[in-house]
């Protein structure tokens, strides 16, 4: 497989139309049509994880974490932009995907979700404008004899699939008044006279991926030398996609339970706790990393308890005054959990790429009791 291809295999679990119009995803460093034999699996891009992939003649890194936040204005081996150099040296590929794990479904806050029990969890907030396929309507004002030609031609071209049905359209008769002007070829009427024809307006769905194909089939079959002719772009509707969850759990359980519960499933070895300790929660939210002012969503909805990475000092008192009940599992731990099951689904869909989860990645913190 070439790196654009384990790239398309990232982006059918996690599509990158997913993350937030701030983040830094996709493939950032290397060459999208070279080989790659060997993967690895990474929450940060670090000088230990860079000298593992070339220990290992690793081809390409998947990150959690970018590797790339801001605009490089140089790359030297004498500051922090030396793993960028050392991985441009041994031409190891990047591909980052961040936030856009965060929102999929399945994805990191869907883990947490799932260890808490949340039943069918809502994302808290930072919504994106994603829908898993982009379309578009056609809309089109068409003589009326002239109708059925034109609909079939727009249908061929794979206009009007919705589900599972074909030729889908609504069409609605009215008035079309044009006047043609000297250098025009006009179909109906003569230069210089206003003209008035009953004309049908003629909508349809059309897949972005069809859309110029269909729009070409459309100005062939119209008897018309300038068509009018509309294209809406259509945003998704229904599931919205942003960060966190929030939900009922499906059998309520004590802050304890859920502590070990969390880690079992994370390999958390301490957590921070914010609130009553000991409460019943019936409702949770999760939201992974550094979540900021999300708490605030959580808060208002009531839930009982949150779980995230890390708190600022501030949203951790609102949380305490508010009797929201908070465990902190360090940034990174409460993302790294999700790299065995990005493994496992990326395995099925690059059958020819040896995959691993670094073993340097970890948390920058190290936690001891005192």
């Amino acid at each position: 497989m070439k790196v654009k291809d384990v790239a398309a295999a990232v982006e059918e679990i996690a599509p990158l139309g997913l993350a937030q119009d701030w983040d830094n995803v996709g493939l950032l460093l290397g060459d999208p049509d070279r080989d790659v034999k060997k993967l690895l699996l990474a929450i940060d891009v670090t000088k230990a994880v860079v000298a593992e992939a070339k220990k290992l003649k690793t081809d390409m890194i998947l990150s959690y974490h970018p590797v790339i936040w801001d605009g490089l204005k140089r790359i030297r081996v004498d500051d922090s932009s030396y793993v960028v150099h050392e991985l441009i040296g041994a031409g190891i590929s990047v591909f980052s995907i961040h936030t856009a794990l965060d929102a999929a479904v399945g994805g990191v806050n869907d883990g947490l979700a799932e260890i808490l029990g949340i039943q069918n969890g809502k994302p808290l907030g930072d919504y994106v404008n994603y829908a898993p396929r982009e379309n578009h309507k056609l809309v089109v004002f068409v003589p009326v004899d002239a109708l059925e030609e034109v609909a079939d031609a727009v249908f061929a071209a794979g206009a009007g699939a919705i589900s599972s049905y074909r030729d889908c359209g609504f069409r609605t008769e009215g008035t079309g008044t044009f006047t043609p002007l000297e250098g025009a070829k006009p179909a109906i009427g003569k230069k210089g006279r206003k003209e008035q024809v009953r004309e049908m307006r003629f909508e349809t769905l059309v897949p972005a991926d069809k859309l110029d194909s269909v729009v070409e089939a459309m100005k062939a079959a119209h008897p018309y030398e300038t068509p009018a002719f509309d294209i809406f772009k259509l945003f998704g509707y229904g599931n919205r996609f942003g960060l966190g969850r929030i939900g009922p759990l499906g059998k309520p359980a004590k802050v304890e339970q859920l502590v070990e519960r969390i880690k079992r499933q994370t390999g958390a070895r301490a957590v921070g706790l914010v609130g009553d300790p000991k409460r019943l929660v019936k409702t949770a939210a999760v939201c992974a990393g550094t979540c900021g002012t999300i708490v605030n969503s959580v808060i208002a909805a009531g839930a009982d308890a949150y779980l995230t990475g890390e708190m600022k000092h501030h949203h951790a008192l609102a949380a305490q005054e508010a009797g929201l009940t908070c465990i902190c599992l360090s940034h990174t731990v409460s993302e790294r959990f999700i790299l065995k099951k990005l493994a496992r689904q990326l395995r099925s869909r690059t059958k020819d790429v040896t995959i691993r989860i670094s073993k340097k990645d970890a948390d920058p913190f190290t936690w001891k009791s005192i």
